[in-house]
């Protein structure tokens, strides 16, 4: 009897103390992030997770089109914080209903750019309720190497025949929206009135099929292009910022171009899933990656800048460089947001570089 008492007491003990172990482990809150690649580099997770010991953080990357797809497989739920650009909110909240609206009383906007902040605001702003705030931004603009094609400042420059057979562009949305700006129109503002939309595509479409000829080719990726301007090959080209910056590091004659109708800016944010249900470990999450310490770990992940004041102060050393001898202040006040893309205008676009490509074999 003495002997079965203990055994009893002891299998008490282990259980009492099993569920003990689970309480605790319940309490313990799970921050799911859905967010780009490089967007939760392991480093600035330890220190988050240090920082917030009852916060774990679990990460999946993704794309914009994958986390809209995600998310509205399941009407906003399994995930605590998304990332997506800021021109994919307002349309893919009206659709599917899969945000909610963030708290700005919770993060400390005071540290962002009130350019960028302003621009995500009004970009993702709907019944009065503000969606998201900026994280990471970059632009899409030109890149040229300044001793042999001093003079470009523009979209329109990769036409100009004193650089015949020596540009280069990608066949994707950007060159359209560029050269439509370069040809005077604002195609940002035509997204109200598609049938003017479609006016403006059809005069980009010309315009880029008489352009072939001063084309060497249309490159497919940063690599491509990477090679054809170190070549020399190709001397101006339409380009990420991002990938100018890494051949201004081998080249300091190659730099990004913010073209003078202002880069094409995109910026990716911070956004609360509709069923999300760890929202105030979203919240410190944000405010804790956008310090100045962390920034810079972040910034070194990324490769881009983030939306706070003194950026790229932040930036890490082999891009300090390359960003100050791109933008001015005056070239930042310039960007051009991209504009929230409503139904049926990736289907024009679509359509549009079909026609470019099967006119120049791009």
């Amino acid at each position: 009897m003495p002997s079965r008492k203990l055994t009893a007491a002891l299998m008490a003990a282990t259980i009492l103390t099993g569920a003990l172990m689970g309480a605790t482990t319940a309490q313990a809150e799970t921050l799911r992030l859905l967010t780009w690649g490089s967007y939760a580099p392991e480093e600035v997770v330890k220190l988050f997770e240090e920082k917030y010991p009852d916060i774990d953080v679990e990460v999946t990357f993704s794309n914009n089109e994958e986390m809209i797809a995600k998310l509205r497989a399941t009407g906003g739920a399994g995930y605590d914080l998304a990332q997506p650009s800021h021109d994919r909110i307002y349309a893919a909240q009206l659709e599917y209903n899969i945000y909610k609206p963030m708290d700005l009383s919770k993060i400390d906007t005071s540290v962002m750019q009130s350019k960028l902040l302003d621009g995500v605001k009004a970009n993702t702003t709907i019944d009065g309720e503000v969606y998201s705030v900026p994280h990471q931004w970059g632009t899409s603009g030109l890149m040229a190497d300044k001793t042999k094609a001093p003079d470009v400042k523009g979209w329109g420059d990769l036409c100009d025949p004193k650089y015949a057979g020596k540009t280069s562009m990608r066949l994707k949305r950007t060159i359209l929206l560029g050269t439509a700006f370069a040809m005077g129109e604002d195609p940002f503002a035509a997204y109200a009135d598609l049938d003017k939309y479609q006016a403006i595509l059809d005069k980009v479409v010309d315009k880029l099929i008489a352009c072939k000829d001063n084309i060497k080719t249309y490159w497919k990726g940063g690599d491509d292009l990477s090679a054809l301007i170190l070549s020399g090959e190709v001397i101006a080209s339409e380009t990420w910022d991002s990938t100018a910056y890494r051949l201004y590091n081998q080249n300091p004659n190659i730099v990004f171009v913010p073209p003078e109708t202002g880069a094409l800016a995109w910026i990716d944010t911070f956004t609360l899933p509709r069923k999300g249900k760890a929202d105030d470990a979203a919240y410190k999450w944000i405010n804790f990656v956008l310090q100045p310490e962390i920034v810079k770990l972040m910034s070194a992940s990324t490769g881009s800048a983030a939306a706070v004041k003194g950026s790229k102060e932040l930036l890490p050393d082999d891009k300090k460089a390359a960003f100050a001898a791109a933008f001015s202040d005056e070239d930042i006040a310039n960007l051009q947001f991209f504009a929230n893309i409503p139904p049926g205008v990736e289907d024009m676009e679509g359509k549009a570089l079909e026609k470019i490509k099967a006119a120049t074999g791009g």
